[in-house]
């Protein structure tokens, strides 16, 4: 039988708080979208992970949940309105992700970095966090978010190498471990990287994998269970106990990470404004 975390019950006047404005400013967040069992910790803490340039996919990942298909024109209005909504719900850490467009001409970047601009003309002292896709490792869209004036940037390897292809059918290994290093190089930035445990990899893989991320400069890291969002995804191959994560958080500590967030409901954006208290 697989472990079942006990999950805090969200406070209804928190959870509708958010929504409204959300709805108010035609916006989408993560923590909604994937209905996060975190979510309301989360928007109590002042911080929420919202998602940029649409709901589809240009890729077809077996683990995720959101929809693939052709993305619509980029909504040129949205860094405002994200921008009015972080000031209205008073958040202080803002981490800033987005579904792949590879059908875009710089991949989205410039969306990426408009969006920054926006909510920092507004408050200037809040921290954004980007969660970036791999942007197809275009050097001239992984320079914009270096530049963009961001606090921390991420990219996921999700999963160890031999499993790679078959989650992550459009993206690759190697190619993200290149754009982490990209990042760690030419940025002064903390870089931070998630991967999910159960999709049938083993301890000496997801080791392997962490040695890889610190060697390309990754400081920061995530480890949670995967959970199977419908029939139609990747299977879950093993549930993990909670003294696994903590075990894993020792090893990355050991190994020389800087910072790790690891459990069984941890996702790449928990608790992401306290990680390495930055």
């Amino acid at each position: 039988m697989p472990f079942k975390p006990k999950v805090k019950v969200p406070a209804p006047e928190i959870l509708q708080n958010m929504q409204d404005i959300l709805e108010k400013n035609i916006l989408t967040t993560v923590c909604e979208a994937a209905a996060c069992p975190n979510r309301a910790e989360c928007y109590a803490r002042n911080s929420a992970t919202f998602m940029i340039l649409g709901d589809t996919c240009t890729r077809a990942c077996a683990f995720c949940n959101v929809k693939t298909g052709h993305g619509r024109a980029v909504d040129m209005n949205e860094p405002q309105r994200l921008a009015k909504a972080v000031q209205e719900l008073e958040l202080q850490y803002v981490v800033i992700t987005s579904v792949d467009r590879d059908d875009l001409k710089d991949y989205g970047s410039g969306h990426f970095a408009r969006c920054v601009q926006a909510i920092k003309e507004k408050n200037p002292e809040i921290k954004i966090e980007l969660l970036t896709p791999d942007f197809k490792y275009h050097q001239d869209a992984l320079q914009t978010i270096t530049t963009s004036g961001a606090d921390k940037l991420a990219h996921n390897q999700e999963t160890v190498r031999r499993l790679s292809k078959s989650i992550r059918l459009q993206s690759d290994y190697d190619r993200s471990l290149k754009v982490l290093e990209y990042y760690a190089r030419y940025s002064p930035l903390h870089v931070k990287s998630s991967l999910m445990c159960g999709l049938g990899e083993t301890k000496k893989e997801l080791l392997v994998t962490m040695q890889e991320l610190l060697d390309v400069g990754v400081s920061e890291l995530t480890l949670g269970q995967y959970l199977q969002p419908t029939q139609k995804h990747h299977k879950v191959a093993k549930y993990y106990p909670p003294e696994f994560f903590d075990e894993m958080k020792e090893e990355a500590l050991c190994m020389g990470f800087r910072a790790v967030a690891s459990g069984i409901l941890v996702r790449s954006s928990y608790f992401a404004e306290n990680l390495g208290d930055d």
